[in-house]
């Protein structure tokens, strides 16, 4: 167990970083400390591996105030994943993965056959990755390769200081899940550091909300979804997560707001082949057609593409099909999910007036954004749907 009783962090400078912070970071449990850029999360983390130190106050890890402790011995028992992995380049990804046991000594088979089983538990075949160097990896494939080197040592805790926040959208999720399902396994006392409340939302058991070096409040994500100590924290976790307070009701969402603005879509005069290649690049099964007026023309399938592909010079608008269902700008999302549900539909388009293509309902942005609200926001909406 880490805790920090009544630290206080004063630079030279005179800026009051921390103002008696009293923490306690439970063991097993991956804790997130958020807040705005110079809130003073990442100084409460660094105090931990004595990258700081306090002005006055202490921390103590299982009852041992680290003052007293070697700071080179106490950071080798921790392990540390930053935004910019620091991967030695000269180094293979298994020397990298493996440099902390070489510094403790271990046994070469022992350090090989740890690196070995924490590749591939992060992803990357070792028989694979082993051997390659990090210029040859994705800045995804970096951060994996980062997280197994923390845990190379065995380490009881890992500090994490927003290590996926220079990451493409759909690497930060992978690796977010990643991390949930080794904790599940490992149960490490793991200090995340980072600025993004959706992160915090699904990975943290506990959540430290920072603000002008001072705790604004502390609790498991649902407690602070429900019941936030004042406006920043209202304010910080984003109006669209939370209940009208004044009426106790929820706002049921319109279509317009939970729709994806930006689909795959495509013009009639497209050929077939270079609608493969859209579809292929964008990772969809499937095209809404629309002229250059944004006018809904139809949709067309892989299959059915493929299946006509044979014939040259046809265009998408020779195989698309009619859309059949759609819904207007304006209505509400459960008559949106009614229309689904009814006839098995895996998206609607959601249309003007003029019949003019505005955006997509599809099932990923339904429960995209009921997780941005209250979870007990989806028993009204989706009422009787799987009953």
């Amino acid at each position: 167990m880490i805790v920090l009783e009544h630290v206080n962090k004063v630079y030279d400078n005179g800026f009051h970083a921390l103002k008696d912070i009293n923490l306690e970071f439970k063991e097993g449990e991956i804790t997130v400390l958020i807040g705005p850029s110079g809130c003073g999360k990442s100084t409460t983390m660094k105090l931990i591996n004595a990258l700081n130190t306090p002005s006055s106050g202490k921390v103590l890890i299982d009852g041992k105030n680290i003052s007293g402790l070697n700071p080179v011995e106490l950071r080798r028992n921790i392990g540390y994943v930053i935004q910019s992995v620091g991967l030695f380049p000269h180094m293979n990804i298994s020397k990298n993965v493996g440099v902390v046991p070489r510094l403790k000594k271990w046994d070469k088979g022992k350090t090989d056959q740890t690196v070995n089983e924490l590749l591939d538990m992060v992803g990357l075949d070792h028989t694979v990755y082993g051997t390659r160097y990090p210029s040859e990896l994705s800045g995804g494939q970096q951060q994996r390769v980062g997280v197994a080197r923390a845990l190379a040592a065995d380490p009881d805790i890992i500090l994490m200081d927003e290590p996926f926040s220079a990451l493409d959208p759909i690497s930060r999720e992978q690796l977010q899940d990643e991390l949930i399902r080794l904790q599940q396994d490992l149960h490490k006392t793991i200090i995340f550091v980072t600025h993004d409340m959706d992160e915090a939302i699904k990975i943290a058991d506990t959540i430290i909300l920072m603000k002008d070096g001072e705790v604004v409040q502390t609790g498991k994500p649902d407690t602070i979804l429900r019941h936030p100590a004042n406006d920043f924290v209202r304010n910080f976790i984003g109006s669209k997560r939370l209940e009208n307070e004044n009426e106790n009701i929820y706002e049921i969402p319109l279509v317009d707001e939970v729709m994806i603005t930006n689909p795959v879509t495509s013009f009639p005069s497209r050929g077939l082949a270079e609608a493969i290649k859209m579809m292929e690049m964008k990772r969809v099964d499937s095209l809404l057609i629309v002229d250059r007026n944004k006018q809904l023309q139809g949709a067309v399938s892989i299959y059915r593409v493929l299946d006509q592909y044979g014939e040259e010079g046809k265009t998408v608008a020779d195989v698309m099909h009619p859309v059949r269902y759609s819904v207007a700008s304006g209505s509400t999302l459960p008559q949106a999910i009614e229309i689904m549900d009814s006839h098995q539909l895996s998206n609607l388009p959601v249309i003007d007036s003029n019949n003019r293509f505005l955006g997509l309902i599809t099932r990923g942005s339904v429960v995209k954004h009921l997780a941005e609200v209250y979870p007990t926001m989806v028993p009204p909406l989706l009422n009787g749907e799987d009953e």
